[in-house]
């Protein structure tokens, strides 16, 4: 069996080829049981919890014989094509809208009535602050390695403003100069490039 774990951060495309993003790891108050808190990257960009086991299984291909993909979520790398192309369009449309109130997805599959688990029942573990946060800083500050830091940078190197910068430059602690967001974008590229080069893809 395959040892799966779950990314905090990262995006996975659900069978019927819709994509989310993990958000955090929740624990139900009353059971403890390990949920997942993840965001669909689509419509009205609604935030859902669902059991953890139950994300991480498998399709039913005896229910869905046309499907192909072999488990019911499946991470897609953001900086490989198309996901990329599909990563940062849904990014960018979500910087206009604003996250719905928490609840559990509706399955066509499984508890089809049952009521949503409302977020108040739910203890987070780690969750990200969304209000007015770019979500391509978020994306850059989960970022595991240089390399995919330096690509998230690259993604978003047309939506970057001063302050998006500087939060990505004091996250690895180094700072980048004043003046016209070319020159920053290229001076935070060249330090990061720097940290591949000279201390290894993983971060310390």
């Amino acid at each position: 069996m395959e040892d799966r774990q779950i990314v905090i951060g990262g995006f996975y495309r659900h069978f019927k080829d819709k994509l989310y993003q993990v958000r955090c790891i929740a624990y139900h108050s009353e059971t403890k049981e390990k949920m997942v808190v993840y965001q669909a990257l689509y419509g009205d960009y609604a935030v859902y919890v669902r059991p953890y086991e139950m994300f991480m299984s498998e399709v039913d291909h005896e229910k869905y014989p046309e499907v192909t993909q072999k488990y019911r979520f499946e991470q897609v790398n953001p900086v490989e094509e198309p996901a990329q192309r599909e990563v940062a369009k849904a990014l960018e449309k979500a910087q206009e809208v604003q996250p719905q109130t928490a609840g559990a997805e509706k399955l066509p599959d499984t508890q089809e009535n049952s009521e949503p688990e409302p977020v108040e029942s739910i203890e987070l573990e780690e969750l990200p602050q969304e209000g007015g946060v770019n979500p391509y800083l978020l994306l850059f500050l989960d970022a595991e390695s240089y390399t995919e830091k330096l690509n998230v940078l690259s993604l978003c190197k047309d939506k970057l403003d001063d302050s998006v910068i500087n939060a990505m430059a004091a996250s690895m602690e180094i700072e980048v100069p004043d003046g016209p967001i070319e020159k920053r974008y290229a001076s935070l590229r060249d330090c990061i490039r720097t940290h591949v080069r000279y201390e290894g893809t993983r971060l310390r």
